[in-house]
């Protein structure tokens, strides 16, 4: 019992948190959608926030579900949970109650009891219900509660009883008070301390003046140059631990006599208290307390005090005063942080820096007791688990329903994280050679081996196991050790069956005698350089093939669990043992595929009809496929898949290099697994479809959309004067909404299937352009080649040049390595194509460093990793230290006598690489040739120097991504974030601290702290919870909040009970309920779910992370719009610091942060540092983007609006006409952008002439105040200079402006004046957010006027109302549509004007926003994954 604790604890404390606010949204939402979904506020008329609004949302939410059937049965599954009130009294007495549902398991509730303070070092213990009958009922772990009782008729009430400990449980629940002493799993985040700060400074200052705020300067912007320095900045120290015992450890008086044991003695521990005491504690069946042994001998007594409890923190609470208060501060501790922090991640990303100086490394004996035994994932006590039959068994969950559905992805997620959870543990212990191989007696690199009931083995080529084979032994069976012969990348599970069922003994392995002579043999060495970039390929591409056909999930058809794992050097494929494969079953268990490269082909029917099934959802095509014999065989599948029926039965499909076709534009040597991406043929498909459906359908279309639309126009009216009588939309409203909706599904699922019919010949063969003999007529084999011959195609002429442009206008804004490997593969763009997409981007400076940087990065991750296969033990830090300095510094060799015979030589580099693509040395290959010698091992990294190191670089950049990298590529790299994508892609980890890339060696051996394992998984994701995302974007995009807020909900639900909190998905949805709670006029709730995104993308992507940057960002206007304006610069300088680490100061995304920091200044008067900001902004637009660029234009249009509001008209006017010629330029005098850019010319100019016409009457201005605004330009003619070339082309005018606007409302101007800057900004975001404002007035949600004005200081507010006294009709009308609008850096429009009693408010989502969450025992909650 006690052990069950530890499992699912972190779901459900999460759930209990977030339960209370609005649901979260999971998404993998390209950049354009966030932009898109931005501009739908809603307000009262006036402008005016209103506090009701959200709960109307909330309310509207439940009367659209009640209206709609399917919905309201799905939201008493998974949505709004009726909760009951069920009291618990504990094991020490005291009394809680908890918010029950009757679908609650046990389990949950003994997770909500590990989270409650006062039970949370209970872990051995039954529960009983007492029901209002007065019946007992003892509660089994996996019941829910409804299976025993029914607790909706209330009386009912809980009751811990201890049970007696085993020597499993006893054990756990040392454990267990172990990590409550301990601070190490309190992940605190730097938005937490910082609001906290805040709220603390707030209180002990007086802030009644907002003009008094002393809000800090961005360490004036310094800490951009010098981002090597700020490496220190990014890791916070961890938490202070609260030191409450000196040891706890098991007794060497351990195990307890068997004379003790039979009177119930388990375990003993001794004990050092903070007060200096010693206690030797016996643990027995039913409690803990203190014997009476002294010395080396054991006295079993109780000693003189008596002192015992049932739990050994209520006996230590006994027998130590300080502990208890320790205890109780641990306890405060960790309730005081937010929910979230407590919660464990899965799969934690690794970190790239480690803590500088390191931390004093201190005696824990608790430490040393868990690292003593190698389990390498191994269960300790207790059987191994079956990870197939888990896995499979969850598969075969019933799916009819919508709860089914919950529950069988929360156990396909748990049992998937769990296994790779394993499977990183046992390939650790493969590559240490602590795991003994099955077969010792062959080759090295095809060893196998079974550990915790994993099956391991390394990526290998099968074509130079055939070629082993041939030399050893033509009689050997190919079917031993080898997958496929032709496109293998690993021995697999099945791999020792597969045609005859042979067990995997020495008898059937590949024979050593001449694999010495093999490896030295001209053909062999041939082929191992030329493969090696292949078998890095096909277990990628097998993963991809896995989870594609996991994802095509059809019954009956299975796949083994599977991961790849790097490290040192090696790639090791984890596998779930096939059934029956180790147990030598003879039975033919080959029914469908080959393997022996098509020689002999199985099929069988019923296999066959499966793989159809699957072929179709994967657009794959039956073709007839002739085997050596020439008998003709029809197949859904790659010829080298292997269909198995194992022995529990089940049929399994494996091998799936090729389950999408190869790319027609790749056909040379080596090239044989370059295959089209699965998003690409989507991609493709669609596109085909939508150009057949519109040439066949566009009549048929209008009259459709037309009678939509009149059916739509009825409803806004309603809603209109609903919402002016100030009443909530009736179910009457919701009834005629939710018909038009299903009206609208049925329209879309007919276009569906008729795009089906449409799209039913867009299947591929997927072995076309192969080695296989392909049967049927010429002509069926010639339109299945030009079938392919067009996708591909299509990927270089369609695709490319527009992803090339995306990237160009800045649609598409990666940031680091990461992000730009997930564009690529989002567009379905190989990553082989960097080459060409870096010659379409090369004449923007931040795009050729990314992208060739890139390159670099990963053509050094190929050098490195031979050097790390073929590097001992003891020489790993100097080797990898030493590769540091050869790449980023000037390094010469450390040794030149090895030199001449090292396998890093010219000449043999040379050779090697005229037969590879990859362009890779022989190097790396010495462990799979034989031992080799120390010596050479040792002048491996020795005798590398920089300049050799690059000429490798280059050379492989050329034969693997076909581009010649520039001259100044060396210097280019000399950058942190190329250190920080190449450490995240080895694995490795270096010190924090400042490096000097200048120097020869700017890397010590002590720099280099941790060597951690890569991971590529299948984990499958929640797909019903990504349909939900999906269409909820769609409805807000319509601007239908209420229907958005409902299927972000129902999102957010079932993704918490089947992932848990801390997973990438769970925070887009937080993402996305901030969005909507904030047009929604909820400020408050939209903070709480970006703060709760930020902590999760901290975790689970990384502290430094694009995505956590711009959560950062997010927060910070967030907290701007809430006039906390230090505390939102202060989540931009962090958002600053993150965006300089991944990507450099020298980025767009930097440059549009810099314009938002400049707005903040500007709407707390700070205008010399305001214009510094966008002076800089402006600076790096120029250089990265050009001068006539869009941002560029924004840019000069931010400065225009500061000038103006210094009254400095003429240098507005003048910034303003560079902002219209550079969109007259680049979207023409017809755009509705230009046209607003000239309403702002002829504002400014209107401003002017009344200037000049107030002066003429005779009007002074007030000379204090004017002076002011001079001064500011006067004490920094930096400024004065930098504009005097855009002063050179202005005009002048002026005109009076309107007194209440602030500062950021003339900047941003109108809604659709002008793109933002931002993450993936451009033109389309602001008119699809301007559309969306239309639509949402349409129907009757009144647009907030974004005008109200921000605390400014007195001066300038002075000085604008004399300026703008006596304002024309003109000038009012324009300035009437002036909106406040800031761009987060995800290219977001946020609003910072709120109501005036907001302005006073905390910080939000800390504090007691943040305590409010931590009702764990009373507050509704959501059912989550045990």
């Amino acid at each position: 019992m006690a052990g069950k604790s530890n499992k699912g604890k972190n779901k459900k404390v999460s759930q209990n948190v977030t339960s209370q606010s609005e649901p979260l949204i999971p998404t993998d939402a390209p950049v354009n959608d966030e932009l898109s979904l931005s501009e739908v506020p809603k307000s009262e008329a006036n402008g005016n926030v209103t506090e009701s609004e959200p709960v109307d949302l909330k309310a509207d939410v439940t009367k659209s579900d009640n209206a709609n059937p399917e919905v309201q049965a799905k939201q008493v599954l998974v949505g709004d949970v009726h909760l009951f009130p069920v009291s618990v009294k504990s094991q020490g007495g005291e009394k809680l109650e908890l918010q029950l549902s009757p679908g609650d398991s046990v389990m949950d509730v003994r997770q909500f009891l590990l989270d409650a303070p006062e039970t949370c070092y209970f872990t051995c213990y039954d529960l009983l219900l007492n029901t209002k009958d007065a019946s007992v009922h003892q509660l089994e772990d996996y019941n829910e509660i409804s299976e025993v009782a029914d607790i909706t008729t209330g009386d009912c009430s809980l009751e811990m009883v201890a049970a007696l400990y085993d020597d499993r449980s006893i054990r756990a629940h040392v454990n267990r008070t172990r990590d409550l002493l301990s601070l190490s799993t309190l992940h605190s985040s730097l938005s937490t301390s910082l609001a906290l700060q805040h709220e603390t400074g707030k209180n002990t200052a007086s802030n009644s003046d907002p003009s008094k705020i002393e809000v800090p300067e961005l360490d004036n912007m310094g800490f951009m140059d010098d981002v090597a320095g700020s490496l220190t900045s990014l890791l916070s120290s961890p938490s202070k631990e609260i030191k409450s015992i000196e040891t706890i450890v098991f007794s060497s008086l351990n195990p307890p006599p068997s004379y003790r044991r039979l009177v119930g003695d388990l375990i003993y521990l001794d004990v050092v208290t903070l007060e200096g005491n010693t206690y030797c504690i016996t643990g027995t069946t039913k409690m803990f307390y203190v014997n009476s042994s002294t010395g080396n001998i054991l006295d079993p007594k109780p000693s003189k005090s008596a002192s015992e409890s049932a739990t050994l923190v209520g006996l230590l609470q006994k027998i130590s005063s300080k502990f208890k208060k320790a205890f109780r501060e641990i306890l405060e501790r960790k309730a005081s942080a937010h929910p979230f922090e407590n919660v464990q991640s899965l799969l934690p990303p690794n970190t790239w820096l480690g803590m500088y100086p390191l931390p004093e490394h201190k005696r824990d004996a608790s430490r040393s007791e868990n690292a003593i035994t190698l389990s390498f994932g191994n269960e300790l006590i207790g059987m191994q688990r079956d990870w197939n039959e888990e896995l499979q068994s969850c598969r075969e969950f019933p799916n009819s329903t919508p709860q089914e559905r919950i529950l069988r992805d929360r156990a396909l997620y748990k049992v998937s994280s769990d296994f790779v959870d394993a499977a990183i543990s046992g390939a650790t212990g493969v590559i240490s050679r602590c795991i003994p191989p099955i077969n010792p007696t062959d080759p090295e690199c095809f060893h196998m081996y079974v550990h915790n009931n994993i099956f391991f083995s390394f990526a290998v080529d099968a074509d130079l196991e055939q070629s082993l084979k041939k030399r050893g032994d033509s009689n050997l069976n190919t079917a031993t050790t080898n997958n496929a012969s032709e496109s293998s990348s690993k021995p697999s599970s099945a791999s020792a069956t597969v045609s005859n069922g042979d067990k995997p003994d020495v008898s059937n392995a590949v024979d050593l005698s001449n694999a010495t002579d093999i490896a030295s043999n001209g053909v062999a060495e041939t082929q191992l350089a030329e493969s090696e970039q292949a078998t890095y390929t096909s277990a990628n591409n097998d993963l991809k093939g896995t989870r594609a056909y996991q994802e095509a999930d059809v019954p009956g058809l299975y796949n083994l669990a599977m991961a790849i794992i790097d490290f040192r050097g090696h790639r090791v494929v984890a596998q779930s043992v096939l059934p029956g494969i180790l147990q030598g079953d003879k039975s033919d268990s080959l029914l469908y595929g080959s393997v022996d490269n098509g020689k002999k082909i199985c099929w069988n029917e019923d296999f066959h009809l499966k793989v159809v099934e699957a072929a179709k959802r994967l657009h794959l095509k039956e073709h007839t496929v002739c085997d050596g014999s020439g008998n003709d065989f029809k197949l859904a599948a790659p010829v080298e898949c292997k269909g198995i029926v194992g022995s529990d039965g089940r049929h399994y499909l494996l091998d799936l290099m090729r389950v999408t076709p190869r790319d027609a534009n790749y056909t040379g040597q080596g090239s044989r697994f370059c295959i089209l991406r699965p998003e690409l043929i989507s991609a493709y498909c669609q596109a085909e479809t939508a150009e057949r459906s519109i040439s066949q359908k566009q009549v048929k279309e209008e009259p459709s959309e037309a009678s939509a639309s009149t059916e739509l126009e009825h409803i806004p009216e309603k809603q209109v004067e609903l919402e002016a009588d100030k009443v909530t939309l009736t179910s009457q409203l919701q009834d005629k909404s939710h018909e038009a909706k299903h009206e609208a599904v049925q329209a879309c699922d007919s276009a569906i299937e008729a795009n089906q019919e449409i799209s039913k010949d867009l299947y591929f063969n997927p072995n076309v352009f192969t080695d296989f003999k392909l049967s049927g007529n010429e002509e069926e084999i010639a339109a299945d080649e030009e079938n392919v011959r067009k996708a591909s195609s299509y990927l270089r002429d369609v695709v490319l040049p527009k992803f090339i442009q995306d990237l160009c206008t800045l649609e598409v804004s990666p940031m680091d390595g990461q992000t730009l490997t997930d564009a690529f593969h989002a567009h379905g763009i190989n990553i082989r194509y960097i080459g060409k997409v870096t010659e379409g981007t090369k004449h923007l400076p931040h795009l050729l460093d990314l992208c060739s940087n890139e390159i670099v990065v990963r053509s050094s991750k190929h050098i490195v990793k031979d050097l790390l296969r073929e590097t001992e033990d003891h020489d790993v830090a100097p080797a990898v230290s030493h590769f540091f300095n050869c790449l980023f510094g000037n390094c010469q060799a450390l040794a030149l006598k090895g030199a001449s015979g090292s396998p890093h030589s010219r000449s043999q580099k040379k050779e090697n690489t005229s037969h590879q693509a990859s362009g890779k040395s022989n190097k790396g290959r010495t462990r799979w040739r034989s031992t080799g010698s120390i010596k050479k091992k040792q002048s491996s990294y020795l005798s590398m120097t920089s300049d050799s190191l690059w000429l490798d670089i280059v050379e492989f950049a050329k034969l693997k991504y076909q581009f010649e990298l520039p001259v100044d590529a060396r210097s280019r790299a000399k950058k942190i974030s190329v250190i920080r994508n190449f450490c995240q892609k080895v694995g490795i980890t270096v010190a924090a601290h400042k490096y000097d890339l200048n120097t020869a060696t700017p890397f010590q051996t002590s720099d280099i702290l941790n060597l951690q394992p890569v991971i590529k998984h299948s984990i499958p994701v929640c797909s019903e919870a990504k349909e939900l995302v999906e269409t909820g974007k769609l409805q807000l995009a319509e601007g239908m909040l209420s229907e958005a807020y409902a299927l972000f909900s129902e999102a957010f639900t079932i993704l918490q009970q089947v992932t848990g909190p801390m997973h990438r998905e769970v925070a887009n949805c937080c993402r996305y309920l901030a969005m909507v709670l904030y047009h929604a006029g909820d400020m408050a709730g939209a903070i709480m779910q970006q703060h709760k995104e930020l902590i999760i993308n901290e975790r689970c992507l990384g502290l430094d992370h694009p995505d956590t940057a711009h959560s950062y960002g997010n927060m910070a206007l967030f907290y701007h719009g809430l006039n906390q304006t230090e505390l939102a610069l202060r989540h931009m300088h962090r958002a600053l610091l993150l965006l300089s680490l991944s990507s450099g100061a020298d980025h767009p995304d930097v440059a549009a942060t810099f314009i938002n920091v400049a707005m903040m200044y500007q709407d707390i008067g700070k205008m010399n540092t305001a214009l510094r900001y966008l002076q800089e902004a402006l600076k790096k637009n120029e250089r990265l983007l050009g001068e006539d660029h869009i941002q560029t234009a924004v840019c000069y249009h931010a400065l225009a609006i500061a000038f103006n509001c210094m009254g400095a008209f003429k240098l507005s006017h003048q910034h303003e006409k560079k902002t219209y010629d550079i969109l007259l330029k680049q979207l023409g005098e017809d755009d509705s952008r230009t046209r607003d850019s000239q309403n702002w010319m002829k504002t400014f100019k209107m401003r002017e002439l009344q200037l000049n016409a107030q002066k003429q009457k005779g009007q002074a201005l007030d000379a204090a105040s004017a002076k002011k605004a001079i001064d500011i330009l006067k004490a920094h003619p930096d400024l004065i200079q930098a504009f005097q070339a855009a002063a050179a082309a202005g005009g002048s005018g002026s005109s009076g402006g309107p007194p209440n606007k602030s500062i950021n409302a003339a900047m941003a101007g109108e809604v659709n004046t002008l793109p933002r800057g931002g993450r993936g900004v451009d033109e389309r975001a602001v008119r699809a957010a301007a559309e969306v404002r239309k639509k949402a007035a349409a129907r009757g949600l009144f647009v907030r006027p974004l005008g109200v004005p921000v605390q400014a200081l007195p001066p300038l507010t002075q000085l604008l109302n004399i300026i703008n006294s006596g304002v024309t009709p003109d000038a009012a009308a324009v300035n009437n549509s002036e909106t406040e609008i800031i761009n987060d850096s995800n290219g977001h429009d946020i609003s910072s004007e709120e109501k005036k009693d907001e302005s006073q408010v905390a910080p939000v989502g800390l504090g007691a926003g943040l305590a409010s969450l931590d009702g764990k025992k009373t507050k509704a909650k959501a059912k989550t994954a045990g």
